[in-house]
């Protein structure tokens, strides 16, 4: 376990002479074992990563990410504005639908 009060940048320095992780051989392929039969099935299926977020991590009022084509120039007008951007213009778009504009 790393100690968390030393930096990362005082851990163990890079070595470009030492690989800690080489290619794999053929001899390293014909050796190799399925995670269940070293460490069991039910710490091997812990091991596998499901795609997408995790269960329970999104939030009921998540927002939605969807592909929208807006001009150049509006999409230029709100990056002007430095970071975020984005929270600026669903700033703008909540207000007119507030407003009913839209």
């Amino acid at each position: 376990m790393i100690d968390a009060s030393v930096r990362r940048s005082e851990w163990a320095p890079y070595r470009p002479d030492r690989d800690d992780n080489p290619d794999w051989t053929e001899d390293d392929f014909a050796c190799a074992k399925p995670a269940s039969e070293v460490h069991g099935a039910k710490v091997a299926a812990g091991m596998v990563r499901k795609p997408g977020r995790p269960v329970g991590s999104t939030k009921p009022d998540a927002k939605l990410q969807i592909a929208l084509r807006i001009d150049a120039d509006v999409v230029a007008a709100f990056k002007a504005g430095g970071a975020g951007w984005q929270t600026r213009m669903n700033k703008a778009l909540r207000e007119a639908v507030a407003e009913k504009r839209i």
